[in-house]
């Protein structure tokens, strides 16, 4: 399932807010028109990567700020979960001082609709249903425009951590072709040269390189 340059899958459900209040409509919806949103999917709650991929987004929290970035975070655990952790300190293996919101996929259908569950449900011969595979999400991480539509996504195994530089990257790129019209080449980053969409201005970025 390919989902650049698609509508992102919508859905309401419950969160945790501002590290503290629980709230049951939360949708992606309501920063159309807006931000531009980073949403992105870790495994589960109090466990080992996830705590230092959530903290290091809260450490850049400002660098998203300043692009009119909304992140949000979602695993398949309930927002009583994300609630608790985030009650909890560091120094117990929390992740105490995150406001950035929390999304709850308990029910597993955002993690589908997203395509980054690590396993499936499978109905077997007598009509029941089973899983196989993880029951929890991939790291995955969606660049979500004002209007909605994704325009990158990366999609990590469970074990490989995110780099929060290369997300705010990416975040640059795009930003920088909506203001500019040009497209931004390998390694770009913010300040770099980028270039027109033409065969003229190929060769004039490598030339110059």
């Amino acid at each position: 399932m390919v989902l650049i340059g698609k509508k992102a899958p919508e859905f309401i459900t419950s969160a945790v807010v501002n590290g503290n209040e629980i709230i049951d409509n939360f949708s992606l919806n309501q920063y159309i028109g807006k931000k531009h949103v980073v949403f992105f999917f870790y495994p589960l709650d109090f466990t080992f990567v996830c705590p230092t991929e959530i903290i290091a987004f809260q450490e850049q929290i400002e660098e998203f700020e300043k692009r009119n970035v909304q992140v949000v975070g979602c695993s398949i655990d309930s927002q009583y979960s994300h609630l608790a952790w985030l009650n909890t300190e560091l120094n117990k293996g929390g992740i105490k001082g995150v406001k950035y919101p929390l999304v709850s996929d308990a029910s597993k259908t955002i993690s589908m609709n997203y395509g980054v569950l690590a396993g499936d449900y499978e109905y077997i011969e007598n009509g029941e249903v089973s899983f196989s595979g993880a029951p929890v999400a991939y790291r995955g991480l969606f660049l979500i425009d004002k209007e909605g539509i994704i325009r990158h996504l990366v999609i990590n195994d469970l074990p490989l951590g995110r780099n929060i530089n290369e997300a705010l990257r990416m975040i640059d790129a795009l930003q920088y072709f909506e203001e500019n019209g040009e497209v931004c080449p390998a390694n770009w980053e913010k300040g770099k040269k980028a270039m027109k969409a033409t065969q003229e201005g190929v060769a004039d970025y490598l030339s110059k390189k």
